[in-house]
């Protein structure tokens, strides 16, 4: 009998403990998990802000250096979504976790052709899905600011990539991974499509 009791003790222990150990690990996880968390997001606005001060003090007049991934392409404005943000050449992981990524092989702001950008959908391009048709975008860059009208937006299977196609004229396309609020690897994505507005300067009137 003391035998059967000694048993389901030492049982209730060894059971006890592990519990304790999976609590513990558990609670391990998810403080990493959160402090990854808060480390990308703190690590995402100081690289926002440095290269947002490296931009605003570029001079038009300095030489532009030849373009490199990783390297600052300017910056992307929606006034009515409050959304801004660096734009850098590429679309890496580590590129998106911290700015808005210029797809390779597309065209550069300023220049004919499809202007193609990536951005997470919990980050940087979240306010897009409010975007409306006739928004306006800008794109700043050390060479000039371009302006685009919102003209369209649907939804595509990732494995869409005939969004990234040259065009005929000048056009900005937004990628980000939709639905919004899905959890993991989303299945679609979500794409802007805008043309750019040609802004014609007028003439001062000649002096008498």
């Amino acid at each position: 009998m003391k035998l059967a009791i000694r048993a389901a003790v030492r049982r209730r222990r060894i059971r006890s403990t592990i519990f304790r150990a999976a609590s513990y690990s558990f609670l391990a996880l998810g403080l990493l998990a959160v402090g990854y968390s808060v480390y990308v997001v703190v690590d995402a606005q100081a690289y926002q802000a440095y290269e947002q001060a490296k931009f605003e003090s570029v001079s038009t007049e300095e030489p532009s250096l030849p373009l490199v991934e990783g390297g600052v392409i300017g910056e992307i404005q929606v006034p009515r979504l409050h959304l801004k943000a660096i734009v850098v050449q590429g679309d890496s992981h580590t590129i998106l976790r911290r700015a808005v990524g210029h797809i390779p092989e597309t065209a550069l702001p300023g220049k004919p052709g499809n202007v193609a950008l990536a951005g997470h959908r919990d980050t940087f391009f979240r306010p897009l899905r409010n975007v409306r048709l006739g928004d306006t975008i800008t794109l700043k860059t050390p060479t000039g600011d371009f302006q685009y009208l919102v003209e369209s937006t649907q939804v595509v299977p990732a494995s869409n990539v005939e969004v990234l196609n040259a065009s005929s004229g000048r056009t900005l396309t937004l990628i980000t991974c939709f639905p919004f609020d899905y959890l993991g690897a989303a299945p679609n994505r979500f794409v802007v499509r805008a043309r750019e507005l040609l802004i014609q300067t007028q003439d001062p009137p000649l002096a008498h």
